[in-house]
């Protein structure tokens, strides 16, 4: 059944109107250059849960941010048409998600991260026709997880992790995932436009598990220190 767009989303579309990468990061985006990439920001409603946001984790055997939660996504093709075409075709091949149960909304200011070059376009996107979602390359995605925005914003489940390089940011502790880096950035960053964020103890800091401490992120930074994952 098409889920017409619900009201709670007002806030964060009209706050979008005016989004810079400023309010993403401290970094500036190149104006060229980059490995052009997006990821799909998708938002769903489930009855008696309410709004969620659709993440994967990546398989715990990958050489880069492996076991690391974070949106569909990935660099684009060259037949790809857009930013969008990108972030709904990567979560095809990663989660096996129709495109065609998708509503996109917007695309947000495209971001830089420095340790990878990489260019990333955020897509929001509205899950109009939620549907069983599951890895489809197990060597890739290890899980598929519906994570509610009310466990996303329970101050119990936010914290700060530090990075082994010094590097500062925010996270969330849902569904037996650690959401951080750039991923977490982007989802404190879209909590905070909505007006859906709770105050949460900003002193309460943790540090990455060696196994978690992929080269540092860009988005949501802390600290001033981002080249450190180089």
């Amino acid at each position: 059944m098409t889920r017409p767009l619900p009201g709670w989303m007002d806030p964060l579309l009209a706050r979008l109107g005016t989004a810079r990468s400023e309010d993403f990061t401290p970094l500036h985006t190149p104006t060229s250059g980059g490995r052009q990439s997006a990821v799909l920001v998708l938002l769903a409603e489930e009855p008696d849960v309410g709004p969620d946001v659709l993440v994967l984790q990546r398989a715990a055997t990958l050489r880069n941010h492996a076991g690391q939660p974070a949106f569909p996504g990935g660099a684009a093709d060259p037949d790809d048409a857009d930013a969008t075409a990108t972030a709904l075709r990567e979560a095809n091949e990663e989660v096996d998600l129709d495109p065609d149960s998708v509503t996109v909304l917007a695309e947000l200011p495209k971001l830089w991260i420095p340790v990878s070059d990489f260019v990333v376009t955020p897509v929001l996107g509205w899950w109009h026709r939620p549907h069983p979602v599951h890895p489809r390359e197990p060597a890739e995605v290890a899980h598929v997880a519906r994570l509610p925005v009310a466990e996303l914003v329970d101050p119990a489940n936010r914290m700060r992790v530090r990075h082994p390089s010094g590097w500062t940011g925010p996270a969330f502790s849902a569904r037996g995932m650690l959401v951080w880096g750039f991923t977490a950035g982007v989802l404190a960053t879209l909590l905070e436009m909505g007006g859906w964020a709770r105050p949460w103890p900003r002193d309460r800091v943790v540090d990455l598990p060696p196994t978690a401490a992929t080269p540092a992120p860009s988005a949501g930074t802390d600290s001033a220190d981002e080249m450190a994952g180089r």
